[in-house]
């Protein structure tokens, strides 16, 4: 069996693959400081907590944004699953290739969902990634990452409104039922959902008309994408498992091109 890990800036998601089915998801913290000890126990009781027995894990991948934590993560899963990870990198033979003006400075992440996305259009894309920030990706039809727009992510935005405003609470974020709000906290939950979903739909549109790709297939994930996606139609499709089947796709890659 397959483990995937995407390290993200607060959460790290992981996922086991047998074969293309995804037996299970799961995720921890980013941002708590952990031994290679901690790391690889929690694994390991996680994978047994879902009766995915960890001495069935033959391979992992992992794609990071977070550098810091990746000599810690690595040597945990190396000691306690008894496999050295690929890790995805820019220059990863990945099957993306990215024509930005700093290619070096891509995040694995991005084109993780790269891969995933063109592999569901099959053409232009435009991948949006919902998560710590918001990332708007544009691939060309011949699997080329040429662009990205990248905002503050809905909880972010969230978290700096309440944490410098001293008479706003922190909140749950959804969508209210009125743009008309009466109070606080649904005139607070307005303007990051609404907010959102008139940042997407322009940011998309103009994507759109400034590359020439007025077909190109749109695709959401992360956690907050869902609320997002069910409010504009300019969204095709939401998937919250593309970062997780991306780095599947990329081990296969990878490992036929070994």
């Amino acid at each position: 069996m397959l483990l995937t890990i995407d390290v993200g800036n607060t959460n790290i998601t992981m996922g086991v693959f047998k074969d293309s089915v995804l037996l299970g998801m799961f995720r921890m913290t980013t941002k708590r400081p952990r031994t290679s000890d901690e790391y690889g126990f929690t694994i390991c009781g996680i994978l047994e907590h879902r009766d995915i027995d960890p001495e069935q894990i033959s391979d992992v991948i992992v794609a990071s944004v977070v550098p810091d934590i990746m000599h810690s993560l690595t040597s945990g899963i190396i000691k306690y699953l008894h496999t050295t990870p690929l890790i995805v990198t820019p220059e990863s033979d990945t099957g993306i290739r990215v024509i930005t003006d700093n290619p070096s400075r891509t995040g694995p992440d991005r084109i993780v969902n790269a891969v995933a996305g063109y592999n569901i259009a099959g053409g232009p894309v435009i991948v949006i990634d919902f998560g710590t920030a918001t990332t708007y990706d544009l691939i060309g039809p011949e699997s080329t990452l040429e662009a990205c727009i990248i905002a503050p992510g809905i909880e972010t935005a969230g978290r700096s409104l309440w944490g410098g405003a001293a008479m706003l609470p922190a909140i749950q974020i959804k969508k209210p039922d009125s743009v008309l709000a009466r109070e606080t906290v649904s005139g607070m939950q307005g303007g990051l959902v609404f907010g959102a979903i008139g940042q997407t739909e322009y940011i998309v549109r103009k994507m759109k008309e400034e590359s020439g790709y007025e077909d190109a297939y749109v695709i959401a994930t992360g956690g907050l994408g869902k609320i997002i996606a069910a409010e504009t139609e300019c969204i095709d499709l939401y998937d919250p498992q593309l970062t997780l089947n991306g780095l599947r796709l990329i081990y296969g890659r990878m490992k036929t091109n070994q």
